[in-house]
């Protein structure tokens, strides 16, 4: 029977596109007139969406299977079915998270009042972890907590790897250095070592502040997370959000660092918020203030799983205390600087969640401690890590074995998908930009979770199957490439995903003319086609552009002077050793200058100028510029918060054409 004429008894192209289109459009309308902040807006957006989602789900599942009889598209079909169904099961739970967010500044306010106020200033300890990191991207972290505008402060540097040189910094930094003989439970068992420690001189602290070895916190840092916490008990963590001076391996790979936020900001920015307002906040490893009384009373820092920062938040809350966010910019650190360092974040993350959803705190556990919420959180979590990432690979293998060998694991006719898929996926797009601020756009995402799909499904496997077996493995920081660089083991993986998606559409267009333009061989084609886009930016991501040790590439101002004449001149980027400038040079070659910010300044020399921009390398590293370097971190713009759909659109094509 002919696909078209058995949908809606003849209906048209323009009777089924023109609903979605007219649906588009008044959302387009809309949408710039409503406030992300209104409950009532949010939720009568993400109830047309999941309206739409289900619709489409229903869909799936009612007409589209294969029959039973051909076994081999019917099993592949309902793998696929299934494990779609369970991604957009997790779809809809973290839609439903959404209905609510929270924002802390405000008692944050009313708290730093309340501390000025009373004089109250209890003993924080800091612990700075560290186990593999260079000099470079220690001792701004140092010099960062000891600039911390608190005085009853003790920083404290937990080192995993023994180096006499750090200790040798600590001894000229003057503050703590902690060390022990072996790397047992990796971070986890650095910080309780540290704990233990800390609890057996005079004075204890009350609280204690993490931070990893690559995040300089900002001097309010302690007073902003304290306020929120210190007249609380019930209070056991603030978290604060991870803001990154250097571009992802996305951004930079595919030229877009000015116009996509790094891929962390919709978890910080959007995710968080949302559970924040459930009292499912949790501990993200570092930049978080937590009371140690409270984790005296867990012995310490769970270590069942490599994401121990997360299993300390559902352990803390199964005895009775909270674990709240502040999304305020308190720290700045380093995001993975090469694809095989923000592989291995993500592999650690998915495999630390799994190893928590099998033990005593998971969701499927009979622990009674675990509340209902709580469990329907880590449902969803654990489906995004497994379910969306198999999805994500599977969308591309399934219309290419159609259209390459005739298996079709889904039956669809176009007018019939049209009329599905078109309104979910485009409402979808609309409505999650909008509630994200452009943080999530289809194509963006679907790229990033093709991009770490294979290692955290392997990761997903490995905790399922060894929970127990997996070591922690340490995201390098702090590296130095200054060629291009392909990293060949996953492009090797997604070219053959390209050659398989190019084969198909050749073999069934240009050689065997026997398939035709049928409806279900049109669907495959169009999916087929946006798959080559994702593919084609996956390889892009994986040729790794040159990137530079402690340098950074940030958009601000600072203050050049020289015999009393200053100008203000736009960075290109900053390291310990000089900065580089935009534009034409206000001074001769080799002049001395003064290069000042946040109230700071450092003397240099101007060593290069061109055309359109010029270097200066500083003349020491005084304490001045230590200084001047920490505020540097916080007072420059260091990467896109939000997004503009047109932008990233016109940055990633501009990659493509290079």
């Amino acid at each position: 029977m002919n696909e078209t004429i058995a949908y809606a008894s003849g209906a048209t192209l323009f009777d089924v596109v023109v609903p979605s289109l007219v649906m588009v459009g008044s959302l387009v309308l809309v949408l710039p007139f409503l406030n992300s902040r209104s409950a009532s807006a949010r939720g009568v957006l993400i109830a047309l969406c999941l309206f739409l989602m289900w619709r489409y789900m229903a869909w799936r599942i009612t007409e589209t299977l294969p029959p039973v009889e051909n076994t081999l598209e019917f099993s592949i079909g309902l793998v696929f079915i299934v494990i779609e169904f369970l991604s957009v099961i997790a779809a809809s739970l973290g839609l439903l998270f959404m209905l609510r967010k929270r924002w802390r500044s405000k008692d944050a306010d009313a708290g730093v009042a309340r501390l000025h106020r009373d004089g109250a200033e209890p003993r924080i300890d800091i612990f700075i972890c560290t186990y593999n990191e260079n000099v470079s991207v220690v001792a701004p972290t140092i010099l960062g907590a000891l600039n911390i505008d608190y005085a009853n402060k003790r920083v404290w540097v937990l080192d995993d790897g023994r180096r006499p040189w750090l200790k040798h910094l600590c001894d000229v930094a003057e503050c703590g250095y902690i060390a022990r003989s072996d790397n047992k439970h990796a971070k986890a068992g650095n910080i309780n070592h540290a704990l233990s420690y800390v609890a057996q001189l005079e004075e204890t602290p009350e609280y204690i502040a993490i931070l990893d070895a690559d995040f300089v916190a900002h001097p309010k840092f302690l007073e902003r997370t304290l306020a929120l916490m210190h007249y609380d008990n019930n209070v056991a963590v603030v978290q604060t959000p991870q803001h990154f001076m250097n571009a992802d391996p996305i951004q930079r790979n595919l030229a877009a660092e000015h116009v996509w936020p790094d891929e962390q900001r919709y978890f910080y920015d959007v995710i968080l918020k949302t559970k924040d307002a459930w009292n499912l906040a949790f501990c993200c490893g570092t930049s978080s203030l937590i009371r140690f009384s409270a984790l005296c009373e867990l012995g310490g820092f769970p270590t069942s799983s490599v994401t121990e920062d997360y299993l300390l938040s559902v352990c803390l809350r199964e005895e009775g205390y909270q674990t709240i966010y502040l999304n305020e910019r308190l720290s700045v650190g380093l995001a993975p600087e090469s694809l095989e360092a923000y592989l291995t974040q993500r592999g650690r993350w998915s495999l630390g969640f799994v190893q928590m959803v099998r033990g005593p705190h998971g969701p499927f556990s009979m622990n009674p401690k675990v509340s209902l919420l709580e469990r329907i959180s880590m449902f969803e979590t654990f489906l995004y890590w497994s379910a969306s990432h198999a999805f994500r690979v599977l969308a591309i293998i399934v219309p290419a074995i159609y259209l390459l060998f005739d298996i079709k694991a889904v039956y669809a006719g176009l007018y019939a998908a049209i009329d599905h898929v078109l309104p979910f996926l485009l409402v979808s797009a609309l409505v999650n930009g909008w509630l994200t601020q452009w943080r999530v756009l289809p194509l963006m995402s679907d790229v990033s979770q093709l991009l770490s799909a294979h290692t955290v499904l392997k990761s997903v496997i490995a905790g399922t199957l060894r929970p127990k077996s997996q070591r922690f493995k340490v995201t390098l920081k702090g590296a130095n490439r200054k060629q291009s660089f392909v990293a060949w083991p996953m492009m090797t993986v997604f070219l053959g995903y390209l050659a398989l998606t190019t084969v198909a559409i050749i073999w069934a267009f240009a050689i065997n003319n026997n398939m035709g333009l049928r409806d279900s061989t049109a669907v495959a084609l169009f999916w087929c086609w946006y798959n080559t886009l994702v593919l084609v930016l996956a390889c892009l991501i994986c040729i790794e552009e040159p990137r530079q040790d402690a340098r950074v590439r940030v958009e601000g101002e600072l203050e050049v002077a020289r015999d009393g004449h200053s100008v203000n001149c736009q960075t290109v980027d900053v390291s310990l050793g000089g900065v580089r400038l935009k534009g034409t040079c206000p001074f001769p070659l080799h002049a001395v200058v003064s290069v000042g910010m946040g109230g700071y300044s450092v003397d240099g020399w101007v060593v290069r100028v061109t055309d359109v921009d010029f270097a200066i390398k500083f003349v020491s590293r005084s304490e001045k510029l230590k200084r001047l370097l920490v505020h540097r971190d916080h007072d420059l713009k260091t990467a896109a918060g939000v997004s503009h759909p047109l932008s990233v659109a016109h940055a990633v094509m501009g990659r493509i054409f290079r």
